[in-house]
């Protein structure tokens, strides 16, 4: 989940955001019904608006789309850790409230048409509108709401968590429930309630049916595809709703363009790539910096049948690294850590590998305000004063930054100085192997992949490892098994990624949290269980206003960063994307998101 659910849910798992001049959290004096609410200030679209700025009206309806998906599927659940859901689930879901991808993190009625909460976020109630249906003509109620609520948290350890701090609801009327927060004032649980998926209770509940097992059976849901066609392992096919309830609403407008979707499925990268260029397929988002250069030159790019076109991101770039495993015992030590992070030479893989396209992640929360700067002051230094005893004394006295190279691939003053953190770790070659002087555990690493693109990126930092005699074996894993290994925390390391919106909150303590780290299936991938993280997270959580999430946010990115807990890649403020021309797109696109495929159409149609 995380970017899928939460870019699904907050972009199918998190909006992407933008930088924004301090704002005020917002008040609410009553508890007034609202058509949308905002994390920041208010939302942009008053009541009644009739549709999302970014949305082509005129967007015609009709033809199809064909995209791809690497790897395999054996399950059309995405609520279970078991199994390997299909892609583009999320097109037959949906969830109470809705996003705007041109805020921040604004949510609009979608199931629900209106939502109120008091001024001290402690609880929130959502008024469902009475037309919406699920596929079978069967209207959406709280009971649907109230049972989706508890099966999502029975079945998935990440609801379970994510919903932690929701005590209960009540169930007011047929299209009205209430849920209750344990704690006052955390701003984010409305908006978290909002995001929830409402799934059909009369449906899960036949005889016969079980929610906790896998199944490739297409499910009921009242979004605005439905399954059409299921080729395990090969392909999933969607086609439009034709009486879809929600078709008009304002949320809606110039979205959901295609009568037929398609995801077909490949078994990597390279063959994926040709065949898009054959035809096979029609859009594709590139993250490869060597295939955008080189891989798309054809003759259907130079007869301009293939456009390929880079879209601004104006969302907080995402940590992306080399992730430890901190349940194993060699990475406890934060001398290890950082060694292994000076092994990494990026300027050499950035001007040999990347050609130059990539900038080097320094924050967790880097391209915005959150990130931590210089040294702390002021709001954030008070915050980190009072948890000094648990930080690195390195946080208040030197600014952080990568380790760094001139990108001839001559990393040696690196890795001198990481052959002399792993001797003060205790760590001593012998026999040709680095190897603990106490317990005599030798330093075997493997790293697991399931993406083979990865491997010439993490070759080299293989060879500049085994000269401080580490030895780093490259575990290539196909999608399921790399999965199931994931979720059981069946790894040393692997590459993490953490996207983060400009409104941070409760997911913290899914990725950072201790709680998160003993527990399967959990974003905590990484391991941290560590109480000054903690408490920094619940600064983050109940923070008093803008001015203090912003202080809060900075003082746990530092607190981060100089624990070494992973080894910071790369990100190129861009998303690229290459599609054949008889795909259309509006002319204003979304701040914060390519809009794929929501906003887009087949041209002609």
């Amino acid at each position: 989940m995380t970017r899928a659910f939460r870019r699904g849910a907050r972009r199918l798992l998190l909006a992407a955001l933008a930088l924004l001049p301090a704002l005020a959290a917002p008040a609410f004096a009553d508890t007034a019904w609202r058509h949308g609410h905002a994390l920041i200030g208010a939302p942009k679209y008053a009541e009644g608006f009739a549709r999302f700025d970014y949305a082509n009206p005129d967007a015609p309806k009709g033809g199809s789309l064909t995209y791809a998906a690497v790897g395999d599927f054996d399950s059309l659940n995405p609520f279970l850790l078991k199994g390997n859901p299909a892609a583009g689930l999320g097109l037959i879901y949906e969830t109470l409230m809705t996003l705007s991808l041109d805020e921040p993190a604004s949510q609009y009625g979608l199931i629900a048409e209106a939502v109120a909460f008091p001024a001290d976020f402690s609880s929130a109630t959502f008024r469902l509108r009475e037309q919406a249906r699920f596929h079978d003509g069967a209207p959406i109620t709280a009971e649907d709401v109230a049972w989706s609520f508890e099966t999502l948290k029975q079945h998935y350890p990440l609801y379970r968590d994510y919903y932690a701090d929701v005590t209960g609801f009540e169930i007011l009327s047929p299209h009205e429930i209430r849920f209750d927060f344990a704690e006052a004032d955390n701003r984010e649980l409305p908006f978290i309630i909002g995001e929830l998926f409402v799934l059909p209770k009369h449906y899960w509940q036949q005889e016969g049916r079980v929610f906790d097992e896998t199944s490739l059976e297409p499910p009921l849901a009242s979004g605005p595809y439905r399954v059409s066609d299921v080729q395990p392992g090969r392909s999933i096919a969607y086609e439009r709703v034709a009486d879809y309830w929600g078709a008009d609403l304002p949320v809606n407008v110039g979205h959901n363009n295609f009568d037929d979707i398609r995801i077909e499925y490949f078994r990597d990268n390279t063959v994926s790539l040709q065949a898009f260029l054959a035809g096979e397929y029609d859009w594709r988002l590139e993250t490869s910096a060597k295939q955008w250069t080189t891989g798309y030159a054809s003759p259907a790019l130079e007869r301009g049948d293939i456009i390929q076109k880079a879209f601004a991101d104006g969302s907080v770039a995402p940590m992306q690294g080399f992730v430890f495993n901190l349940r194993h015992a060699k990475f406890q030590d934060r001398r290890v850590r950082r060694a292994f992070g000076l092994a990494f030479d990026f300027e050499w893989s950035n001007r040999t590998l990347f050609y130059g396209q990539y900038t080097r992640t320094g924050s967790y929360f880097d391209n915005s305000e959150l990130a931590a700067t210089g040294l702390p002051e002021g709001r954030e230094l008070d915050i980190l004063q009072r948890f000094r005893a648990g930080l690195p004394e390195e946080v208040f006295t030197t600014p952080y930054a990568n380790p760094a190279t001139d990108g001839s691939g001559n990393n040696r003053a690196n890795l001198r100085q990481a052959q002399q953190l792993l001797q003060e770790a205790g760590w001593r070659i012998q026999d040709g192997a680095l190897t603990h002087a106490e317990s005599g555990e030798v330093m075997e690493v493997e790293f697991l992949i399931a993406n083979p693109a990865f491997e010439r990126v993490l070759l080299p930092y293989q060879r500049n490892l085994e000269r401080l005699g580490v030895s780093l074996s490259l575990r290539l894993v196909d999608s399921v098994q790399y999965a199931n290994r994931v979720q059981e925390f069946d790894y040393d390391m692997i590459i993490g990624l953490f996207a983060q919106s400009l409104s941070p909150g409760n997911e913290q303590r899914e990725f950072w949290g201790a709680e998160a780290a003993g527990r399967p299936g959990s974003r905590n991938v990484i391991g941290i269980a560590d109480a000054t993280i903690d408490a920094l997270i619940e600064e983050i959580v109940f923070a008093e206003d803008r001015d203090h999430l912003i202080a809060a946010t900075r003082a746990l990115d530092r607190a981060l960063l100089w624990g070494y807990y992973l080894v910071p890649n790369w990100y190129s403020g861009a998303d690229r994307i290459a599609y054949w021309r008889h795909l259309a797109h509006p002319q204003t696109m979304p701040a914060f998101s390519v809009g794929f495929p929501t906003v887009w159409w087949r041209a002609g149609q």
